[in-house]
């Protein structure tokens, strides 16, 4: 007689939590719009190599969220990131401030997933990191931004305080002193970027990891 297929019943589980991961992905979607608008790279700087860190090693892999834990930013984190924000003294933004965060805040997160495209700004087509810190800023506040992340790094005002970083801050990252990548901080020692080829849009940890070790220097956006 043959035994039974008991693998069925292992095999059912966890296709039902991917489901039920998939399904917080879409609620989270739906509450957070995106501006799905083409944007055309400019052919002098698509490529740029500052924006396409070197391939990572098994051996130093970047500390960032799994599938799973960027649905469970998205399904239940998501509310709480977009909460009035307060300065480091406690006492909250002025009311218009706060909504140009939120709206930063709301255009990056639903870009999470988007594919990681060299020389990219498109997010029908994919993006490198300075691609998706443009894109972001164009479309929720109408801020144009340089195209690079080590021409980013000589804008708006220099956070010399990691402590007293705020969502909307622009991370940046490099090797031997040198800029080559950025993000945009979401509150908690977390930032949201577009991380390198094979690698989609996704929030990493900027306190713990490979991020956490590659991070240089922080500034404030003018205008948000």
């Amino acid at each position: 007689m043959t035994p039974p297929r008991s693998g069925l019943s292992a095999v059912s589980r966890p296709t039902r939590a991917i489901r039920r991961v998939l399904l917080s992905v879409l609620l989270g979607a739906v509450a957070v719009p995106a501006l799905a608008q083409q944007i055309t790279p400019s052919s002098s700087l698509a490529g740029d190599s500052a924006d396409a860190p070197a391939p990572v090693t098994r051996n130093s892999l970047p500390e960032a969220m799994t599938f799973s834990d960027r649905a469970l930013l998205l399904a239940t984190d998501l509310n709480r990131l977009l909460l009035p924000s307060s300065t480091t003294e406690g006492e909250s933004l002025p009311a218009a401030e706060q909504g140009r965060i939120q709206t930063v805040m709301q255009r990056a997160l639903a870009l999470l997933g988007t594919p990681y495209r060299w020389g990219g700004t498109d997010p029908n087509k994919g993006f490198d990191c300075s691609g998706l810190v443009g894109y972001v800023f164009r479309n929720a506040l109408g801020i144009e931004l340089p195209r690079v992340s080590r021409e980013m790094a000589k804008t708006g005002e220099l956070v010399t305080d990691k402590a007293k970083l705020a969502a909307g801050d622009l991370v940046f990252f490099g090797r031997r002193g040198r800029v080559d990548h950025v993000g945009i901080y979401v509150g908690e020692g977390r930032f949201v970027h577009a991380p390198s080829r094979g690698k989609d849009v996704q929030v990493s940890s900027l306190e713990t990891g490979y991020w956490s070790a590659k991070f240089m220097q922080a500034r404030r956006v003018d205008g948000i």
